[in-house]
């Protein structure tokens, strides 16, 4: 740490106990609004500021908050955000909001190194507008390089970037890049108009959506994205809403809309990235989904382990209806059917729909093309070392990822450590790194998960793609040792490798 006199907390006596570094994932920053919206005048001018203010994408979704009880009932306006950061502690507010009281802060939080995902920033790259959207994000991003430069060997803040089309997303990856940003937070689905829903109804076509989720049968080909990351060793990140979906529409309870929803955003994107190629195609490109916690994951995980199993090209001879035996069935219903099926044993005796004679193409019947996915073990490959899951320090689920007793191939997921510091998760920030260790002290986690969590996977995530990630930064030299340690023979290249 870099203090001299360790700051008198329970997290900084923390860290100075465990040895280690403790690199916080997830932190917040809570935008100074008057600095901000200069900002998105200088981007954008003073007329673009004004449709900022009252953009549907945002306007609309705090509409509950002005309107009654029974226009909410009426127009089904699902409960929003509310009172999200800390206000009793006004030091820690401001803490969140100066990033020079943060920078004297973190020896006391117990933390040697954040990254700062935007607040207000969470909306800005899923504007519907094309131009607010994309003067929105420049806007955020020229404010946050600004405001963090000069305590970058400690804390770096993540760039919005939208993904509404390939182009916008490469030219904001460039732009952020030159800022000297390391870390972005992408758009994690678009939403579209779905074409022949808006040619009936245009004025409805903005409420008639589908989600793109940017890989599997997506409006535009995301590669040249990806590509543009791995050339600027840039891991994409994505922190999107799922509020607002499917159940999560409660007009009254905003916990009911909330638990989960981030974790539903995350999956979506994390499947589609599998299911659609993109890391068989970009296998050094690391993803982070934040703030969803891993029990998500895990599932996940076990659940495309078992599917192509079941689901294979292979195994689905075991379903094709073209093995039916047509004849020996109708035989076994004679026999054994009785009243049933007396008089009903002529003609089709099989749902036309779900196995009729029509069936499908056979160049649909492999849905793990595009994954490649030929053996168990490519599920792991392609899955396990891309992957990087935001937890929360009193997440209970966050020992799940390191459970290797329970996770197929011994598989051990990269949970990464995120406080949350900013929002009302974390009530207190002097309690960020303990809150993070509760797990060991529950009997939950190891020393050596917590320091995987804490440390090595952050820098697994990061610098793994970009070795200069940490240069100039209090870590310089411990990232060095831990990628030198993943440099090593392969069977060693990461704690999560596979059993012989």
């Amino acid at each position: 740490m870099s203090n001299s006199k360790r700051p008198d907390t329970r997290s900084a006596e923390l860290r100075e106990r465990v040895g280690h570094p403790i690199i916080d994932s997830d932190g917040h920053v809570v935008e100074f609004e008057p600095a901000l919206l200069d900002y998105i005048r200088d981007a954008g001018g003073s007329a673009m500021l004004e449709r900022y203010k009252t953009a549907p994408d945002t306007a609309f979704y705090f509409r509950w908050n002005h309107i009654t009880r029974e226009e909410r009932r009426e127009f089904r306006v699902p409960r929003p955000v509310w009172w999200p950061y800390p206000t009793k502690n006004t030091y820690d507010r401001a803490t969140a909001a100066m990033p020079k009281l943060l920078y004297q802060r973190l020896d006391e939080m117990g933390l040697d190194f954040t990254v700062l995902n935007p607040s207000q920033g969470l909306f800005a790259s899923h504007i519907g507008d094309d131009e607010l959207r994309r003067v929105t994000c420049r806007a955020f991003n020229n404010y946050h390089a600004d405001i963090f430069r000069e305590f970058a060997d400690r804390m770096t803040p993540a760039a919005c970037v939208p993904m509404h089309t390939p182009a916008e997303a490469i030219e904001e990856l460039e732009h952020v890049a030159k800022l000297g940003l390391k870390v972005v937070m992408m758009a994690g689905f678009v939403r579209r108009p779905i074409p022949g829903l808006a040619k009936q109804a245009p004025e409805f076509a903005r409420h008639m959506t589908w989600m793109d989720n940017l890989c599997l049968d997506s409006e535009y080909d995301y590669d040249p994205v990806w590509a543009k990351c791995v050339e600027l060793g840039i891991a994409p990140t994505f922190h999107s809403f799922g509020l607002n979906w499917g159940m999560r529409t409660s007009i009254s309870s905003f916990i009911y809309n909330q638990i989960g929803h981030f974790a539903a955003a995350a999956e979506g994107i994390c499947k589609a990235l599998f299911l659609g190629g993109v890391t068989r195609r970009f296998p050094t490109l690391k993803f982070a989904f934040k703030e969803g916690g891993v029990g998500w994951a895990v599932n996940l995980y076990c659940a495309l382990y078992e599917r192509w199993h079941k689901r294979s090209l292979p195994m689905m001879e075991q379903v094709n209806p073209a093995n039916l035996d047509m004849e020996l069935y109708r035989g076994l219903c004679r026999e054994y059917g009785g009243k049933f099926t007396t008089g009903r044993l002529d003609g089709n005796l099989v749902p036309s729909e779900l196995e009729g004679s029509g069936g499908l193409d056979p160049s649909e019947w492999d849905e793990w093309s595009a994954s490649g996915i030929k053996t168990r073990e490519d599920v792991y490959d392609r899955f396990v070392p891309n992957f990087f899951f935001g937890c929360e320090g009193d997440d209970r689920m966050t020992s799940l990822a390191f459970d290797a007793r329970r996770i197929p191939l011994g598989a051990r997921l990269n949970a990464v450590y995120g406080s949350d510091l900013g929002h009302y998760d974390l009530t207190d920030l002097r309690n960020a790194a303990v809150e993070a260790y509760e797990s060991v002290e529950d009997g939950l986690m190891s020393e050596e998960d917590f320091r995987d969590f804490v440390f090595v996977n952050p820098i697994k995530l990061h610098a793994s793609m970009n070795p200069n990630f940490f240069r100039g930064t209090i870590l310089e030299h411990e990232a060095d040792k831990v990628l030198a340690d993943l440099r090593g023979p392969a069977e060693q290249l990461s704690r999560n490798a596979k059993p012989a």
